[in-house]
């Protein structure tokens, strides 16, 4: 793997190791059916003309999509994550991916299948509001 410098990988990869660049990679060869049809409306810039990236390393996480402009992970969740100690797995790493300023949002497997214009007007509006917090700092102060 070729190594970034030092600005890049602590702003946008957050300190992650090298083994979670791998596990990052192997993972963008095995998206889940849910996974793909979120990546459908992220890829290519097709959100509001931001940049995600997927299976991204963060820190010791890989988040499922992530946009650094406006720190945003969005995070598509099987029935694993409605199990307690992952429920509390996922608590824990939302409390410490905010600690970067980064926003997660998450939606069920479920809810992808079942409502992806509710899902596609979400991550929308999210996008629209980090972008005008963005613009505008003194809004959210």
């Amino acid at each position: 793997m070729t190594r970034l410098n030092n600005t890049i990988e602590k702003s946008m990869f957050y300190g992650a190791k090298p083994d979670i660049f791998e596990k990052a990679r192997l993972l963008r060869f095995n998206m889940t059916k849910e996974e793909k049809v979120l990546w459908s409306i992220l890829r290519n810039n097709k959100m509001l003309g931001l940049r995600f990236k997927r299976q991204h390393p963060i820190y010791r996480f890989i988040a499922d999509f992530y946009c650094h402009k406006i720190k945003l992970v969005i995070e598509a969740d099987g029935k694993t994550h409605l199990k307690d100690e992952n429920k509390e797995y996922d608590t824990n790493r939302n409390c410490e991916m905010e600690k970067f300023g980064i926003t997660v949002l998450r939606f069920e497997n479920e809810e992808i299948n079942d409502k992806l214009e509710n899902i596609k007007l979400c991550i929308e509006n999210k996008c629209k509001e980090l972008l005008m917090a963005n613009a505008h700092p003194s809004l959210t102060e």
